[in-house]
């Protein structure tokens, strides 16, 4: 068994120490503590008592101790707890729910300093004081103990909360303040559990280095990617639902179609390589990131300071093959020389539909199977829940008889609808039947599709459709006159999301392994988030526009996501405005705050709203009001 160290703090008359030490398995060691020194307390029968049934079981108690100060009682010890409790805390007397919040953010930041990696922080509350969702009835925000914002000032997130039940601790008696007799009502209380979320840090830049012969070129990863470049999530040791989901996609086709899988190609594109527009564009507004590589000065094997470095050679490994050997005027070290004294401008791929005519003309194509590409994609795009500037994507290409096209053509759609069907429904096989929810729904020149779904219960209120694929059947090839195509497009995030109930594509990409432990080979199960009601803060920013610049609201969006590194949720226009006698336009803007892995406090809002509002300027050319 392992051994457990617990810690309450803000006892009163010690009895639910007492009876929680009763019930503790061996190996586990229990230090009680209260603010009141042993002179105020001797007097009390039921606390004599309980001293003893403690020092009986081995445990320890301290007195004097506060509970804001716990770095201070214990920082001598070194000790790290794995739960520290703090039941009903008050002020005392007629405190005011501004005092409380006070003491419980000053609490939570004392854990800060005495939690272990993985601890917990048990805080029991009278009913309605939390101010989350669980409590029922639920009082006014201004009027709660916002219990879930006091947290995030320690780094702690909300990770359960239940009933709180003295059955479970058989002795248990609550006291009011300073363990006065007079009891109070814990009817309908909860027990709000708190776990360490992932760091708060700043942003730093990668790099990402390819290798063209005997030289290297080196990029930064736009601000908005960090985090989201190379992250494996499609590899085969990957435990990642995107991969799970992937491959269930792809068994389920591969039982009527023979199926190639390709190995995809880098992301980096040539300007002239690609259409930009292409798929995933139609459905909101996005552009793609622009990437100018630069020459390396120093050997690969050394880093700037301050930078971070993937080894990206395996990862564009064609791309030299791809981007150089091809042109006819290439030739040899003195043109490359050339060309990375004059970066060319290339870009990151929006979609895999790029390379769909590469595999057709390619020498493996074989017509009648089913050939599968599947890696992440990138694109600048509006804020909002469904909206992903990074995802992976995977391709089918089929191509088959002219003369068969009908039969063929409905074979695939069927299969693929079939497929997408039974990963939808798994999750819930007694629930509502879900096969009028997927849709392909045909497009202007009613020959291709896009892949729609509409979630039951799923998502805010106003989400009726979700777009997560797309189907190409009017292309073409020269190579092939009597074959006839179909190219269908599938997000696999919002397949992920919809599947395993995942409300936030953020949660994708967490660091967090708490993430990853959820997924049970061989299971699908409803996700259950691990942190729980985050805090959310609303500020607004005004800013004049530059006249000769204009105003490009992708790329508000882009600075916005990267400065905040993904936690603005909501971005809303509230006004514009143009001066009578000046002709300027103004424009104002509401930002919603809210993170989703990470425990984002109020401060750290401000000094985030203070960044966009000097990076705006920079960037954007904007007059910030």
């Amino acid at each position: 068994m392992v051994a457990r160290r617990l810690l309450l703090v803000g006892e009163g008359n010690f009895s639910f120490a007492a009876a929680l030490s009763e019930v503790q398995g061996p190996g586990t060691s229990l230090i009680a503590t209260c603010p009141q020194k042993l002179t105020a307390l001797t007097e009390d029968p039921v606390f004599q008592e309980n001293l003893r049934r403690l020092r009986d079981r081995g445990a320890e108690v301290r007195f004097g101790v506060d509970c804001t100060q716990l770095a201070e009682a214990f920082a001598a010890d070194g000790w790290k707890f794995d739960r520290i409790y703090f039941n009903f805390p008050h002020c005392g007397r007629k405190a005011g729910v501004a005092k409380n919040r006070e003491l419980l953010a000053r609490f939570f930041q004392s854990c800060a300093d005495v939690l272990s990696e993985r601890g917990e922080v048990h805080v029991a509350l009278c009913r309605g004081q939390g101010g989350t969702p669980a409590d029922s009835p639920r009082r006014e925000w201004h009027n709660s103990w916002q219990v879930v914002a006091m947290a995030a000032g320690g780094g702690l997130i909300l990770s359960n909360v239940h009933p709180f039940s003295s059955d479970a601790v058989p002795g248990y008696k609550c006291t009011g303040y300073r363990s006065q007799n007079k009891s109070f009502h814990v009817e309908g209380a909860l027990n709000h559990i708190f776990t360490q979320s992932l760091p708060f840090e700043e942003s730093h830049s990668g790099i990402c280095r390819v290798r063209l012969g005997d030289h290297w070129l080196s990029f930064s990863v736009p601000e908005a990617l960090v985090g989201k470049i190379n992250r494996g999530f499609l590899e085969t040791n990957s435990s990642h639902p995107v991969r799970t989901i992937n491959e269930k996609l792809i068994a389920e086709l591969s039982k009527t179609f023979s199926v190639q899988r390709l190995k995809c190609p880098p992301p980096l594109l040539p300007e002239k390589h690609c259409d930009s527009h292409i798929a995933w564009s139609s459905d909101s507004p996005s552009v793609p990131f622009w990437i100018v590589p630069q020459k390396e000065k120093i050997p690969h094997c050394k880093l700037l300071a301050g930078e971070t470095a993937w080894d990206m050679e395996d990862f564009l490994v064609s791309f030299s093959s791809l981007h150089l050997q091809k042109d006819p005027e290439w030739n040899g070290e003195q043109d490359t020389q050339k060309r990375i004294q004059s970066p060319t401008k290339f870009l990151l791929r929006p979609s895999l539909l790029v390379f769909a005519q590469d595999v057709i003309q390619g020498p493996h194509f074989l017509p009648g199977s089913l050939h599968i590409l599947s890696g992440p994609v990138f694109r600048k795009c509006l804020i909002s829940p469904f909206m992903l500037p990074a995802f992976h994507e995977t391709l089918f290409i089929h191509g088959f008889n002219k003369k068969m096209n009908n039969s063929c053509l409905q074979l695939f759609l069927e299969h693929l609808k079939c497929s997408l069907h039974n990963l939808l429904t798994q999750r819930l096989p007694d629930g509502p039947e879900l096969s009028s929810s997927l849709i392909f729904k045909p497009q202007k020149n009613k020959k291709d599709y896009m892949i729609c779904v509409k979630p039951h219960n799923f998502g805010p209120d106003e989400i009726v459709g979700l777009v997560i694929g797309f189907i190409i059947t009017s292309a073409t090839s020269h190579l092939y006159k009597d074959l006839d195509f179909v190219f269908a497009s599938v997000n696999l995030d919002l397949l992920v999301m919809l599947v395993w109930g995942i409300p936030d594509w953020r949660i994708l990409w967490t660091f967090d392994k708490r993430f990853l432990d959820h997924f049970v080979p061989g299971k699908v199960e409803p996700f259950k988030d691990f942190s729980l009601y985050p805090p959310s803060y609303v500020h607004d920013v005004s800013f004049w526009l530059d006249e000769e610049r204009g105003f490009d609201e992708v790329e508000f969006h882009t600075v916005a996501r990267a400065v905040s590194q993904d936690m603005i949720t909501s971005i809303q226009l509230l006004n514009r405005f143009q001066h009578p006698q000046t002709g300027r336009v103004s424009l104002c803007y509401r930002l919603t705050y809210q993170a989703c892995d990470r425990a984002l406090s109020h401060q750290q809002a401000i000094l985030i709203q203070n960044r966009l509002r000097m990076e705006i300027q920079q960037s954007l050319h904007v007059t910030v009001r």
